[in-house]
C-alpha cells in the first residue's frame, strides 16, 4: 500500500510498498483512510525533536476512513461504517479511561508513565503506525471510533479527530469566565481554534499572538479576535500588562509548544542543543503575562525531558496550570452538535488538499509556511470522496 515513510529529520517520502496492516487483536479494526492531516505536532517529528522517532515510521494521528475489516471482538462497528478516529488510542477500561482521560490511557502505552498511545507519534507514544497511509490498524476499535453522521462533510470530520477537540479543550481547561480577557500564544490551527472556542465560554476579549502575518490575518477573520505580531510590540509580557491596566490577562493559552520562537537562549537550548524538552518561550510568556491567580492552559507539545520554566512565578503569582492531551472521545458529542448548528466550521481551516503521493512536498509546504498554508489535508488515491 501507499504510506508516508519517515527517513530522518526533514526527510519523508511516499512508500508505494508499505505492508498492509493486519488484525492483531480481537478488538482491532482495519480502516481505509479517506482523509488524513498533517498536524503542527507532526512537524516536531519531522524536525527531529521527538525522542525515539524511528526511520521507517508512518506519521498521522488525524484521519477518517471506512471500516474494511473488524476483529472477532468488535460489537459497535461493522464493515462499511465511515468513522472519525480520535488521535488518542484508549482502552476504555483502565483507571484513567474511566475518568474520561482518554489521552492518558494506562493500557495503550504501558511502557510510558505519562502519555497514552497516539497514532503515528513515535515509539514514545506507543509506536503505532499512523493514518498518513491508505490503510491503518485501529486498536480498541469499539472504544474510540465514532461513525460520521450522514450530513457531515468529510473535511469537517477529519478536523474533529484532533484540531477542534484540542482547541476546545484548551479553552475549557482555561476556566474562562464571562468577561475574561484571553491571550492565545500561537496562530497555528490549534491556536486559532482555541481563540474561536474561547468565545463559547464567555470571553469578552480574545487576543492571539504570533509572528506570521498571514496566519494572524486568517485568525482575525476566522476567530473574530485581535491578532498581534510579537515582532512589532517589543516584549509580549509588557504588551499584555499594558493593555490590561497592568493586571495581566485572566487566561493565557500556550498553543505553540516546543518550537516557539522569540528568545535566542530558549531556541538554542531547546531546538538545537535539545538540552530541554523544546523551546519554552511561549510558556514563559504565558506564565508571566497572566494575572495573579490566573490560569495557564497548555496544549502545545513539549518533549518528555526537563524544561526551564519560571516555576517561582507560578508559585508567587498563585497561577493554576492545566494541561493535557485532548480527550477527544469525551468531547465529540458536543462538538458534532456545534458543527451541525453552525457554531464551528472546521473545514474553513483547510487551505491545501494534497495527494498522499506528494506527502514530501506537503510536509515542506506546511513546515516552511509556504503559500499561506494553514492546514494541509492528504487525500489517498483510493479515497472516493
Amino acid at each position: 500500500m501507499l504510506a508516508m515513510n519517515y527517513r530522518g529529520p526533514y526527510r519523508v517520502r511516499a512508500d508505494k510498498n508499505a505492508p498492509l496492516p493486519d488484525i492483531l487483536h480481537p478488538q482491532d479494526a482495519i480502516v481505509q483512510v479517506l482523509r488524513s492531516c498533517i498536524c503542527g505536532s507532526d512537524l516536531h517529528l519531522y524536525h527531529g525533536l521527538v525522542p525515539d522517532t524511528r526511520v521507517g515510521s508512518t506519521f498521522g494521528h488525524e484521519f477518517i476512513g471506512e471500516v474494511v475489516e473488524v476483529g472477532s471482538g468488535i460489537e459497535n462497528l461493522k464493515v462499511g461504517d465511515r468513522v472519525m478516529v480520535p488521535f488518542n488510542i484508549a482502552c476504555g477500561k483502565c483507571a484513567f479511561c474511566r475518568q474520561e482521560l482518554y489521552g492518558n490511557c494506562h493500557e495503550s502505552n504501558p511502557e510510558a508513565t505519562a502519555v497514552g498511545g497516539i497514532f503515528g507519534y513515535s515509539h514514545t507514544a506507543g509506536g503505532y503506525a499512523g493514518g498518513q497511509a491508505e490503510y491503518v490498524r485501529v486498536p480498541y476499535a469499539d472504544v474510540g471510533p465514532v461513525v460520521i453522521p450522514d450530513w457531515m462533510d468529510p473535511d469537517d470530520a477529519v478536523l474533529l479527530t484532533d484540531v477542534v477537540p484540542t482547541g476546545y479543550q484548551a479553552a475549557e481547561m482555561a476556566g474562562i469566565q464571562p468577561g475574561d480577557t484571553v491571550v492565545v500564544f500561537g496562530a497555528g490551527p490549534i491556536g486559532i481554534m482555541a481563540a474561536k472556542c474561547s468565545w463559547l465560554f464567555g470571553a469578552a476579549r480574545v487576543i492571539i499572538i504570533d509572528q506570521v502575518d498571514y496566519r494572524l490575518e486568517f485568525a482575525e477573520r476566522y476567530a473574530q479576535c485581535e491578532a498581534v505580531n510579537f515582532r512589532s510590540i517589543g516584549d509580549p509580557v509588557v504588551f499584555v500588562k499594558t493593555i490590561t491596566d497592568s493586571l495581566g490577562a485572566d487566561v493565557c493559552i500556550d498553543a505553540v509548544g516546543c518550537e516557539a520562537a522569540g528568545n535566542a537562549m530558549n531556541t538554542l537550548l531547546g531546538r538545537y542543543m535539545m538540552l530541554q524538552g523544546g523551546s519554552t518561550t511561549a510558556l514563559h510568556w504565558a506564565i508571566n503575562s497572566v494575572k495573579k491567580g490566573g490560569i495557564v492552559s497548555i496544549v502545545g507539545v513539549y518533549g518528555p525531558i526537563n524544561s526551564l520554566v519560571p516555576i517561582g512565578n507560578v508559585l508567587n503569582k498563585g497561577i493554576t496550570i492545566r494541561a493535557n492531551q485532548a480527550s477527544v472521545k469525551r468531547l465529540l458529542p458536543k462538538l458534532i452538535q456545534h458543527v451541525q448548528d453552525g457554531i464551528i466550521n472546521p473545514k474553513e481551516l483547510i487551505t491545501h488538499r494534497v495527494p498522499l503521493e506528494e506527502v514530501g512536498d506537503a510536509y515542506h509546504l506546511f513546515s516552511s509556511k509556504l503559500d499561506n498554508c494553514i492546514k494541509t489535508v492528504l487525500i489517498p488515491p483510493l479515497a472516493s470522496t
